[in-house]
């Protein structure tokens, strides 16, 4: 493993000196402890932070775009405001982590611990979310649109006024999740588990629910026109 371009003595010394936003493009800090330290600008686009200690710090409005912060210790951090886009977050620690308003455009959480997480109004368009545990998560307000749902887990998820245009969840578990008058035009539902879901007025046109299970879904109000039904469980249609 290379070592870091820098300790944290070092970067405390330029918090301290510093008379605008740090400017830690592209550097190498891998396994750093940079917790309960104050990096909210900070522009660390590019920088490796693999396996860094960011417990409990600010990096509010840092950026962070194209980031590597596969297994980063991100819990109790603040990103309210920060950009992550296309960051990768594959197994990083985030429980309890702030990132109401984040950008993770094209970000990477695989794998990643979203445990308590506040997503809300947080823009996750084509981020890869596959077999995320996203239960009883808040996602009121969240772009979703494109995102890799696939397998996920929102059992029981408050997804309303969520956008969720042309995401994949197909195997994604949404029984009992809030989904009622969202936007689910061509939405990818195969084999999806909507059990006792909330989609009261949903717009599901063109949505694609091959073989997904709607048994107790509430769907009053909700548009089908034009959704594949091959195999739907507990539907009958009108």
């Amino acid at each position: 493993m290379t070592a870091p371009d820098l300790t944290r003595t070092e970067i405390i010394k330029l918090i301290a000196l510093a008379t605008k936003p740090l400017d830690l493009r592209g550097v190498n800090l891998t396994g750093l402890d940079l917790s309960k330290l104050n990096l909210s600008k900070a522009d660390l686009t590019g920088s490796d932070l693999s396996g860094v200690d960011f417990n409990n710090t600010n990096l509010t409005y840092a950026n962070l775009t194209g980031a590597n912060l596969i297994g980063a210790n991100l819990m109790d951090t603040c990103l309210r405001g920060a950009d992550l886009t296309g960051a990768d977050l594959s197994g990083a620690k985030l429980y309890e982590a702030k990132l109401t308003g984040v950008n993770l455009t094209n970000a990477n959480l695989i794998g990643a611990d979203l445990s308590g997480v506040d997503l809300g109004y947080a823009n996750l368009t084509g981020t890869d979310l596959r077999e995320t545990d996203l239960s009883g998560r808040n996602l009121i307000g969240t772009n979703l649109t494109d995102a890799n749902l696939t397998g996920a887990n929102l059992i029981g998820a408050n997804l309303m006024d969520t956008c969720l245009r042309g995401a994949d969840l197909t195997g994604a578990d949404l029984s009992g999740a809030k989904l009622g008058e969202l936007n689910l035009i061509g939405t990818n539902l195969t084999g999806a588990n909507l059990t006792n879901a909330n989609l009261i007025d949903a717009n599901l046109d063109y949505a694609n629910l091959t073989n997904a299970n709607l048994s107790g879904a509430d769907l009053y109000g909700a548009y089908l026109g034009h959704a594949n039904l091959i195999g739907v469980i507990g539907y009958n249609e009108p």
